[in-house]
């Protein structure tokens, strides 16, 4: 399993105007080429009167799987642009389709290039690329006297509770980076005198969007 990657976490639509031609980028998360298949054929048949729907997708935590069409362009001028700007920016689990409506005006090889790499930054950039994190999830649970100790540790951490339960002890569930569970678990440790009892429940991706956790 990968530690850390980018995915498409929600998809959105930027545009862009080169000579009178429209290119119109329409980015979705996706997890299969099934997905990707569909979403493409999906923007066909919403912009069914533009010239060209040309599509690039990167799927799977390493990237292994590719795609890209240029659908009528020139060779080359499209889906490896396209799929050129996926690649640079790391993303993986995305499809973007550029549709665009021809404005009379020949772009040359060089012009829908730009066009198209142009618009898939723009699709992006009215998205929300999320890091997807490999974590531990830890449950701890200490005496009440010990629990602001353990939030101080997390604090300094950057880690944020996925939930706290008060009972006879007070149980906190944290998840962590794969790569630093045993540097948290030692500080616990440390700063509890040893008090505090860390019970590993698993792994699992998350991503912190906006302060917050999410668990993919």
């Amino acid at each position: 399993m990968v530690e850390k990657y980018k995915i498409l976490y929600r998809g959105g639509q930027g545009e862009l105007v080169e000579k009178k031609s429209r290119f119109i980028a329409t980015a979705r998360p996706v997890k299969t080429e099934e997905e990707a298949a569909a979403f493409v054929e999906e923007m066909k048949k919403r912009y069914w009167d533009a010239r060209h729907n040309c599509y690039a997708y990167v799927l799977g935590e390493r990237g292994e799987t590719c795609r890209c069409s240029d659908d009528g362009e020139p060779a080359q001028t499209a889906g490896r642009p396209m799929l050129d700007v996926l690649l640079g920016e790391g993303v993986r689990d995305v499809c973007v389709v550029v549709t665009r409506y021809f404005g009379g005006t020949l772009l040359g090889t060089g012009g829908l290039v730009r066009a198209y790499s142009g618009a898939v930054q723009e699709g992006l950039r009215h998205s929300l690329v999320a890091e997807k994190i490999l974590g531990r999830k830890l449950l701890v649970s200490a005496g009440y006297s010990d629990i602001g100790k353990i939030q101080y540790v997390a604090g300094q951490m950057g880690l944020t509770p996925l939930g706290t339960e008060y009972g006879q002890q007070v149980v906190t569930t944290l998840i962590v980076p794969e790569g630093q569970a045993g540097r948290l678990i030692a500080q616990i440790t440390e700063r509890t005198n040893g008090k505090a009892v860390v019970e590993e429940a698993g792994k699992a991706y998350y991503a912190v969007l906006e302060g917050e956790v999410v668990m993919l």
